[in-house]
C-alpha cells in the first residue's frame, strides 16, 4: 500500500503598519510592511506579532471576519494602548 502525501498550499500573507501614534518602542512606522512566512517576521515587535497571529492564522486557512470591509484583510492593534500601532494583515490572491 503506497502512501500519498498532499502538500498544503497556504496563501502568501503580508502585514503592514497602517497607523502609528505616540512612540513605538520597537520603532514601527506607518507604511512599514512585512512578509509573513512561518514565524515572527524579521524586524517585527514580538508583542505585536502575538496580537496579530490569531487573525493571520485564520486568514491563512480561509477565515472571513464579518466586521472587516475586506474579506482578505484584518486590522489589529498592538497591545501598547498608550502608543498604538495598527497593523493590517492581508491574504494575497494566489
Amino acid at each position: 500500500m503506497s502512501e500519498e502525501t498532499t502538500e498544503l498550499q497556504l496563501p502568501k500573507m503580508t502585514c503592514k503598519v497602517i497607523s502609528q501614534k505616540g512612540t513605538c518602542a520597537f520603532g514601527h512606522k506607518e507604511g512599514q510592511a512585512f512578509e509573513m512566512e512561518g514565524g515572527t517576521p524579521v524586524g517585527m515587535c514580538p508583542a505585536a506579532f502575538h496580537a496579530i497571529y490569531p487573525s493571520a492564522y485564520g486568514l491563512m486557512f480561509g477565515a472571513v471576519f464579518p466586521w472587516e470591509p475586506d474579506k482578505d484583510a484584518a486590522q489589529i492593534a498592538c497591545p501598547d494602548g498608550a502608543n498604538p500601532v495598527i497593523f493590517e494583515v492581508r491574504r494575497l490572491p494566489e
